[in-house]
C-alpha cells in the first residue's frame, strides 16, 4: 500500500465515524481503564489484544496515571491554568479537567479528537462544565486545531499553557517523520512559559523478549479492527522534543527518558516492572521560562514531586 501524501491520513488512519461495527481506539482505551463508555466491538478488540499481551492493560493504566500526575504537577507546581489535550479520546476515567480544576477551578481545558462520534460524546459529558470545551480536529493537521475558533476564544495565546500528546502520536500510520513535524508546529506556537507533555510506546529494538512481544502485538493490531500503530525507538521519540532540555526524572537523577512508572513515582516501586510498564515512555517538556520567573522548570520538577508517569521525562528550552 502506498504511503499518504505529506500530512494526509491513509484509509487506516480515518476515524470510525458513525460505523457501529468499527472499534474506536478511544473506547478500547476506556474499557482497558475500567470505564463504561464502550461497545461490544471495542471489548472484543481489547480481549484480542490482551490475549496477545495481558500487560496491555498496564500500559493503559500507567499512561492514565502519568496523565494525572503530569496534570497535578502542572496545575499545582507550575501554576498552569490553560490546557490543550490533543487526540484525547473520551474525557472519562479521571482526565485532565477533573485533575486541574480540583487544584484551580478557574482552569480552562480544550480536548480534541478526530473521531466525530467520540467528539460528540465528549461534548455531552462536558455539557455542564463551562470551563472545558471539546472540538473535532486532527492532530496531524495542526491548522485544524491551532486556528479553530473555539481554541482562539477559549485559550489565551499570550499566557502559558500545557499541551498534551498523551498516547496519541503512535496511532499515526503514515510517514514516520510526520509526528516530529507535528510536535514542532505545535511547540513553536506555544507562548513563553508553556509545557508540552508526551507519552509514546517505545520499541526496544534490541532483540529482547520485550521487543518480540511488542512486534507480535503490533502485528495483531495491524490485522485487527484498529488497523495498526507505529512504535518508535528512544532515539526517534527524542526527536519529538526538538532539542528541549530534559528535566531529571527524580531527585538526583540524570536527565533521561524513563519508564513512566519511574518518573517521580508516588512511592517506591516494590517489584520489577512488567513488559507493559517497560514499553510506555513519555515526557513533560518546558518551553521557555516565563518572564520574571526565578525558578526554572527543572527546579520545579526536582523540588516538588508531581506524582508519577509512564515512560516519561520533562524538558525545557534554553
Amino acid at each position: 500500500m502506498s504511503q499518504p501524501e505529506h500530512g494526509e491520513r491513509s484509509d487506516l488512519d480515518g476515524p470510525p465515524g458513525v460505523d457501529p461495527s468499527r472499534a474506536s481506539v478511544a473506547r478500547v482505551y476506556d474499557y482497558l481503564l475500567g470505564g463504561s463508555t464502550h461497545h461490544e466491538v471495542d471489548r472484543q478488540v481489547a480481549h484480542e489484544l490482551t490475549a496477545k499481551m495481558p500487560e496491555l492493560r498496564d500500559i493503559a493504566v500507567e499512561n492514565r496515571s502519568f496523565l494525572i500526575r503530569a496534570s497535578t504537577f502542572l496545575a499545582r507546581n507550575a501554576e498552569i491554568d490553560q490546557y490543550f489535550a490533543l487526540g484525547s479520546g473520551l474525557p472519562t476515567a479521571e482526565n485532565v479537567h477533573q485533575v486541574v480544576q480540583r487544584v484551580n477551578r478557574e482552569s480552562r481545558v480544550v480536548y480534541t479528537d478526530y473521531d466525530p462520534v467520540v467528539t460528540a460524546h465528549g461534548r455531552a459529558l462536558l455539557e455542564e462544565n463551562d470551563r472545558t470545551r471539546y472540538i473535532e480536529g486532527d492532530v496531524f493537521t495542526p491548522g485544524s486545531i491551532l486556528d479553530h475558533e473555539v481554541v482562539l476564544e477559549h485559550l489565551d495565546r499570550t499566557r502559558p499553557m500545557a499541551l498534551f500528546f498523551v498516547a496519541t502520536l503512535h496511532h499515526w500510520k503514515g510517514d514516520r517523520g510526520r509526528p516530529a513535524e507535528v510536535t514542532r508546529e505545535f511547540i513553536d506556537r506555544l507562548p513563553a512559559g508553556s509545557f508540552a507533555v508526551i507519552s509514546h510506546v517505545v520499541d526496544p529494538h534490541d532483540g529482547s523478549d520485550d521487543a518480540r512481544l511488542l512486534e507480535d502485538l503490533i502485528e495483531t493490531i495491524r490485522r485487527g479492527a484498529l488497523g495498526g500503530a507505529t512504535v518508535r525507538t528512544r532515539a526517534e521519540i527524542r526527536e519529538l522534543f526538538h532539542g528541549l532540555e530534559l528535566v531529571p526524572p527524580g531527585s538526583g537523577a540524570e536527565p533521561d527518558i524513563v519508564p513512566l512508572a519511574r518518573w517521580w513515582p508516588a512511592g517506591p516501586l516494590l517489584g520489577e516492572m512488567n513488559v507493559g510498564q517497560r514499553l510506555i515512555v513519555g515526557a513533560s517538556l518546558a518551553n521557555r521560562e516565563r518572564q520574571g520567573a526565578t525558578v526554572s522548570p527543572c527546579r520545579w520538577a526536582t523540588r516538588h514531586s508531581p506524582s508519577s508517569w509512564r515512560y516519561t521525562c520533562v524538558a525545557r528550552r534554553v
